[in-house]
């Protein structure tokens, strides 16, 4: 082995049926060396090749998920001979809700890798094999409400945040309570102090995207501090994750319906953290396209 320090690796992991397939393809049209499903052991292998001198790879995208069966077993032995090699690496897990799971595979009639009784129960057996490797992952990506293109955005965002060199992304989401809280947040703030656009006859119709129900948020009291003071503790916590080799934060702001109070105020986040030199924004709103 010639080169290893200059091999960078991302491992892409999660539930069957949350989107590794195209979290693969993104990867591969962003200039990875991807291998599907492979078995944990023949990592070391694939190092030793890929740093072999005249090797032109330097960007590999791995998937190991419970597919390989009894292979996979070893995959905590994958990633300390990673770590022992001194191979920078990443690590990317994909999940869902059961209901997202059971609806996509309903609907493709593939049959789910772990199921002996039931799919739910397949599901269930398939979390408690992974749950140590979610709690070690880097980035953890909750696909249950995106459509596949949405999923391919959101990896984009996450790859150019572990990528940057001095900068944190910030990926600002809204979202109602009553859906229940993102997953994948890292902090969350409660906008439902201020009075709520839909009980507003005119108001209720519209979202946080119109110019009214912007100017009736923002014009509450209490609005502007609480947009000075998010926009504080990023500005503050940015270069302290940093240090910590932090480079993505999921900040996530709620009111009830993820419609209104929320879509404003994230959306306004985002404009005051404008050329910020530490911090990269995104907004999404999960919640902004439901009624029920």
């Amino acid at each position: 082995m010639t080169d290893d320090r200059k091999l960078e690796m991302t491992i892409i992991t999660g539930l069957s049926g949350a989107g590794k397939s195209e979290a693969v393809a993104t990867f591969e049209d962003m200039g990875y060396f991807c291998i599907d499903n492979l078995p944990p052991q023949m990592l070391p292998r694939v190092v030793e090749l890929f740093a072999l001198e005249g090797s032109r790879v330097d960007r590999v995208a791995l998937v190991f998920d419970v597919r390989g069966g009894k292979y996979f077993e070893h995959v905590g032995e994958a990633l300390a001979f990673l770590r022992d090699a001194g191979i920078r690496y990443r690590l990317l897990f994909l999940e869902a809700t059961d209901e997202a799971l059971v609806a996509r595979y309903q609907s493709s009639r593939r049959p789910h890798p772990l199921v002996q009784s039931g799919l739910l129960e397949g599901i269930d057996r398939e979390r408690r094999l992974l749950s140590e490797l979610r709690e070690q992952a880097d980035v953890v990506v909750d696909t249950s409400t995106l459509a596949p293109r949405e999923l391919r955005r959101r990896l984009e965002e996450t790859l150019l945040a572990e990528e940057l060199s001095g900068q944190l992304f910030v990926s600002l989401v809204s979202f109602g309570y009553k859906f229940g809280l993102p997953n994948e947040a890292d902090m969350v703030l409660d906008a439902r102090f201020l009075p709520n656009p839909f009980w507003v006859p005119d108001l209720r119709p519209l979202t946080g995207k119109d110019g009214l129900v912007r100017e009736y948020v923002l014009e509450r009291p209490g609005a502007k501090e609480f947009l000075d003071r998010a926009a504080e503790l990023l500005r503050f916590l940015a270069p302290l994750f940093l240090s910590e080799q932090k480079r993505r934060l999921v900040f996530a702001v709620g009111c009830t319906g993820g419609r209104h109070r929320s879509v404003v105020l994230t959306e306004a986040l985002r404009e005051l953290l404008a050329g910020d030199a530490l911090l990269l924004t995104a907004v999404s709103h999960r919640d902004l396209e439901k009624s029920g």
